[in-house]
């Protein structure tokens, strides 16, 4: 009798696991001696894992995903209904909630017309990559393909977006990595790369224009951005950063790219993180709380001037966008959406966000107040991260090894929080901080309490 006849027998449950699932991130050798971690049951912010323990989840998910929090039945019946319905065509064709979402997901974007449906959001920006190299050949004859990516940032786990990820440790092993992508210099003030200067923002932006001057303006394509740096250790971008970067974009006909695979959907408060600054991006990408993982989905966005380059001679068979994304074509991912997005708006979650977000950040700067290991408190909504170091006037990085015995002691104490790992070398250093965004104010004390806790064990 195999394990699929007993899905209530949780050591065959484990055993199964152990013997035949491959875990992201994770290595194995520790399964010999250790069972792997089984979680069984969502509800709300939390999640019960097979020994029936209870955790407070402040990371919606693990990779901040799971914005409206577990259990949505209503969520869970669209998908279903939608399903039995029609539960897959080929995106060369429509189907009635991919419209639908489409529509509802422009109202939210003034100056965006079209969404183009895949899976992932390293699908997503692999997209505009594509598009972008294809512009390339099509309007400037083979120039105009490089991307810039930034220093610190992430988009992706494909060997393109590895291509271009600001995240060292991500890309050692895998490479070469395909030609053509040129990193800027990051934004994080806190860790200036030009000591004390004025306006660091615009000092930030300007180092994007030296990049693209070095290059030579006639070769680069695209600036590819996160509006918040994610896994990069939750960089907000410092004043003036964002309408100077705009303004270089147009002067050197470089289309930009807002990654908001980890930002959109309220996650900062606005429906997209980009939205705070005022920009007006020529594509955005977004994935994770799209449909809170209730489904797989994924979106490019574009205006109707990227959407046009591809238009021309229909008898032409190399003119259009030449791409297709197999499950881009299921039905349950834009099911989903049309009802987590109605879930974001009736509950008046971004206003919840902003609130609770103001209450995370005030709770974080009381603890740096008297821990004197947290360095730099930074966030926007509830995406907020506190970065530890050993010696505040040096800024010497905490090691990565005690950064992951704080969440290991929360986890222990009951609540599951992130932190930068393996991604740039000695600075992997950030308590991160994204939970779902009905949270509460108890639950937003309830973090950091743990944290409190972790923070006086690991470091004394």
């Amino acid at each position: 009798m195999n394990v699929a006849s007993r899905p209530n027998d949780i050591q065959a449950v484990i055993e199964a696991d152990r013997a035949h699932v491959w875990h992201h991130l994770s290595q194995h050798k520790q399964y010999e001696s250790v069972d792997p971690k089984i979680y069984v049951e969502g509800k709300g912010t939390r999640v019960w894992d097979a020994t029936g323990k209870e955790y407070l989840d402040a990371v919606a998910g693990a990779v901040w995903t799971v914005n409206v929090g577990y259990g949505r039945t209503t969520i869970a019946d669209a998908v279903r209904d939608q399903l039995v319905k029609l539960n897959y065509f080929a995106g060369a064709a429509g189907n009635v909630p991919a419209a639908l979402f489409a529509e509802k997901l422009i109202e939210k974007m003034p100056g965006m017309t079209r969404v183009y449906y895949s899976n992932s959001g390293s699908e997503a920006n692999e997209k505009v990559f594509k598009m972008v190299r294809q512009i390339a050949h099509r309007k400037h004859n083979g120039g105009k393909y490089k991307i810039l990516y930034r220093d610190r940032d992430y988009h992706g786990t494909t060997l393109g977006t590895l291509a271009a990820a600001g995240q060292k440790e991500r890309r050692e092993q895998y490479g070469p990595m395909p030609e053509g992508f040129v990193e800027v210099p990051h934004c994080l003030e806190y860790r200036s790369q030009w000591g004390d200067v004025d306006d660091y923002g615009i000092r930030a932006a300007n180092a994007i224009e030296e990049v693209i001057l070095r290059e030579g303006p006639e070769t680069v394509g695209l600036l590819c951005l996160e509006p918040v740096t994610a896994g990069g250790g939750v960089i907000t971008p410092p004043k003036g950063y964002w309408e100077r970067v705009q303004e270089i974009c147009r002067k050197y006909d470089v289309l930009l790219h807002i990654d908001e695979v980890v930002c959109g959907m309220g996650r900062t408060g606005k429906w997209f993180g980009y939205q705070h600054y005022g920009i007006e991006p020529d594509f955005v990408t977004m994935a994770k709380g799209v449909a809170s993982g209730y489904a797989a989905i994924s979106c490019t966005v574009t205006t109707e001037k990227v959407f046009e380059l591809f238009k021309d001679d229909p008898t032409d068979p190399m003119s259009y966008f030449r791409d297709i994304s197999t499950f881009g074509g299921c039905t349950s991912g834009p099911a989903a959406a049309l009802e987590n997005m109605r879930i974001i708006e009736d509950e008046g979650l971004l206003e919840n966000t902003l609130k609770m977000g103001e209450r995370l950040m005030n709770n974080l700067r009381e603890l740096q107040s008297r821990h004197q290991v947290i360095g730099d408190v930074r966030g926007l909504g509830l995406f907020c991260g506190a970065e530890l170091v050993m010696d505040r006037a040096t800024k010497e990085p905490a090691p990565e090894k005690m950064v992951q015995a704080v969440t290991a002691d929360c986890l222990a104490q009951g609540v599951i929080i992130g932190a930068t790992n393996r991604s740039v070398p000695g600075l992997n250093n950030t308590l991160c901080m994204s939970p779902p965004l009905i949270i509460n104010a108890s639950e937003i004390d309830q973090i950091t309490g743990a944290i409190d806790k972790a923070l006086t064990k690991v470091f004394g």
